[in-house]
């Protein structure tokens, strides 16, 4: 789940991070009367989930109420123009409201999650409020990486480190290590993959303030705070992601395409080569579905049902690795998932392998069904009786 920066900072400020003042508006005239209330010179900000914004025009000055008003009602008044990130654009339904500072320099500080590594890194760079693919490709240099050893955590010896290594201004040096500190604490607590702050700022009388706030949640760890999974429901959502929410498989593990080739797998590079082995074939992909670790009957039965009835599939190619996920379990619901669902029936090309899988297959031969045994013959499969 990824959260607007109005939500994100509301988490730095409780991590202990300091962040501007600020006030979150829904409609101009609250905007006006926070103004009228904290007078100052303010900056108003949309929400959304997509960058760019200062190049969309979303991002304004107001020094008063009424300018306030103003600047939030154009803001709002049409949604943040494509780009790469959503090629639909998206509806502005909030702003922020956020005090001016007066910025001497700007850096960028991330924690996030090295796979190869199985570690969370920081990352920091001198070069703040740009990309940071930008500043890989032109400063390399930059760039400080710090890998923590989890059994061991943070210390504030890592942020003193991390600020020489990226060469922060000197202004930097004093609160980094506690700012870096509280960001490693708040990437546990609430389960992130990733908390970013771009820029962090140094004003101009000394100050270290996190103007920016990117944060992105595992689902999976949601329960472990219910006031945070609550903000879920005022974050805007395609059709796609509604539905696979609806489904149950989290709402980035289910995507549409216009083919007729259906597919399922467990975890989303093993997808996404599923998805490669069909058009290796010929085939044309109806869609991307990631099913997660667990496929037991009720989540096999919301999958197929997800698929059949939302694209249009005339086969389902279900490619599922037995390692988390045992491979009868899966035989076990998929039989059961045809047996109870009233939606339409199309044919099923299943490949199964790792755990248990000889099982899985023979429970799948006794209820009518015909298996196949890799990958690319399941792809085959499929895009033959598609056609």
């Amino acid at each position: 789940m990824n959260l607007m920066e109005h939500q994100g900072k509301a988490l730095f400020r409780d991590a202990g991070i300091p962040v501007p003042r600020s006030g979150h508006a829904t409609t101009p005239d609250d905007v006006g009367s926070f103004i009228e209330t904290n007078p100052g010179d303010w900056v108003v900000k949309a929400q959304v989930l997509m960058g760019g914004r200062g190049k969309a025009g979303k991002i304004k000055s107001a020094q008063g109420a009424a300018e306030g008003r103003a600047v939030a009602r154009e803001i709002m008044a049409t949604p943040m123009p494509p780009n790469r990130q959503n090629p639909q654009g998206e509806k502005i339904n909030s702003v922020l409201v956020e005090e001016r500072l007066a910025i001497a320099k700007e850096a960028y500080c991330a924690i996030t999650v090295d796979r190869a590594a199985r570690k969370p890194v920081f990352i920091v760079s001198r070069f703040g409020g740009m990309d940071i693919e930008e500043v890989a490709e032109q400063h390399p240099e930059s760039l400080a990486k710090y890998y923590v050893d989890t059994a061991i955590g943070y210390s504030p010896f890592i942020g003193r480190e991390l600020a020489f290594a990226a060469q922060l201004d000197p202004g930097y040096r004093r609160a980094f290590p506690a700012i870096a500190g509280a960001l490693y604490d708040l990437f546990f607590r609430y389960g992130a993959k990733l908390v970013e702050i771009n820029p962090l700022a140094l004003t101009h009388d000394g100050r270290v303030i996190a103007s920016d706030a990117k944060v992105e949640l595992d689902d999976d760890a949601l329960y472990r705070n219910p006031g945070v999974a609550e903000w879920r429901t005022t974050l805007p959502l395609d059709e796609d992601e509604l539905l696979a929410e609806g489904a149950g498989v989290g709402i980035r593990n289910f995507r549409r395409f216009p083919g007729n080739v259906g597919t399922m797998a467990n975890g989303a590079g093993l997808a996404m080569a599923t998805m490669d082995a069909v058009s290796n074939a010929g085939g044309r992909i109806a869609n991307f579905l990631d099913v997660g670790g667990g496929a037991n009957a009720q989540r096999v039965r919301n999958c197929y049902e997800l698929v059949v009835n939302n694209t249009g599939a005339t086969v389902f190619f279900i490619n599922i690795f037995g390692g988390i996920t045992r491979g009868d379990e899966v035989a076990r619901g998929i039989v059961e998932a045809m047996a109870q669902t009233a939606s339409r029936k199309i044919p099923l090309v299943i490949r199964l392998t790792g755990t248990n899988e000889e099982e899985g297959r023979r429970i799948l031969a006794q209820a009518g069904m015909t298996p196949v045994e890799t990958m690319d013959d399941g792809a085959r499969k499929a895009v033959e009786l598609a056609s």
